[in-house]
């Protein structure tokens, strides 16, 4: 059943899609004060929308009574009536998510910030044949985004500098860390790095230099237990620049340059060895190993934004 929402504060804002990432950028921004309308064409995601948003609510022991500045709605239109900035979170096909932006610009004010919410596709191929094309822009949010503080916010080739500053005080008032991604890069900043390691790690188990299980320890307990407090440009100056050159020298002619994905990755993905909802993936698991992990992140990352609200309101 489709709701209305009963409050109209701050701002009016749309959100496309409301799955894994759509419901969480919802919460947030009605955490922040704001009207927020979803729309989600999925019957079944509608039907299981408050339940989820109850579940973040009751995982940061926040008032319910904030889910009332959120409507959900199974058509584009009255989702997007009035708004002043819509979030895009649908599936990561560039067709769909052009098809979404046009539809968008018919409906919209010209000064309506456009933001997809893309893992990897350069928001510039998104609105490609847009008219308005200065509002656009990328919002990349990680999961889940009611908890991770980070949003790369995006400037494609024809961003004004005004839509990113307005994106930007918008994530920021909403108690995010946005920062100004200056280049439309396939996977931006985060997911470069992320996956330069990803790759990496995937080599080294190919190679039989370890297994899954000690690349996680040695990520958990090595270095993983500063970059927290410690990004790796801090820690490049730390420990000298002429160390990390000499490093350097030695290691980088030997890390992975494998083409395209590695052979192994794709040997994984043909023999269905998908992870935790295959029971199986790079590492073995259980539907209660799985949980555990999932139950460990959740609480850890809980536990940070309530630090994070704290800290913010003693200020």
């Amino acid at each position: 059943m489709e709701r209305t929402a009963s409050e109209r504060t701050g701002e009016q804002i749309g959100i496309v899609g409301g799955g894994l990432m759509g419901h969480g950028i919802a919460y947030l921004l009605a955490a922040a004060g704001h009207s927020v309308a979803i729309y989600e064409p999925a019957a079944d995601m509608r039907v299981s929308l408050r339940q989820r948003l109850q579940a973040i609510a009751d995982l940061l022991e926040d008032d319910a009574a904030l889910l009332d500045r959120i409507s959900w709605h199974d058509a584009l239109a009255p989702a997007v009536r009035g708004a002043t900035f819509v979030f895009e979170a649908a599936p990561e096909k560039l067709p769909l998510k052009q098809q979404i932006f046009a539809e968008l610009e018919k409906l919209v004010a010209p000064d309506t910030v456009l933001a997809s919410n893309s893992s990897a596709i350069p928001s510039t191929e998104i609105g490609r044949h847009l008219q308005h094309r200065a509002r656009v822009v990328g919002t990349h949010f990680w999961n889940p985004p009611h908890l991770v503080p980070l949003v790369e916010v995006v400037q494609n080739e024809m961003t004004s500098q005004h839509a990113v500053q307005r994106t930007m005080a918008l994530l920021r008032a909403a108690g995010k860390t946005p920062v100004h991604v200056r280049r439309d890069v396939p996977g931006f900043v985060g997911n470069r790095l992320q996956h330069a390691m990803k790759r990496e790690a995937i080599a080294l188990v190919a190679a039989g230099v370890c297994d899954a299980e000690t690349i996680d320890t040695v990520v958990r307990e090595g270095f993983g237990a500063r970059t927290a407090v410690l990004g790796p440009m801090e820690q490049t100056d730390l420990v000298g620049v002429d160390l990390t050159l000499d490093i350097a020298e030695v290691l980088y002619r030997d890390l992975d340059a494998t083409p395209g994905p590695h052979p192994f990755l794709r040997e994984k993905v043909k023999a269905g060895k998908l992870g935790m909802k295959t029971g199986e993936g790079m590492r073995k698991w259980t539907p209660e190993q799985a949980d555990a992990v999932r139950a460990r992140l959740s609480r850890f990352l809980a536990a940070q934004a309530k630090a994070r609200r704290t800290e913010r309101t003693e200020r």
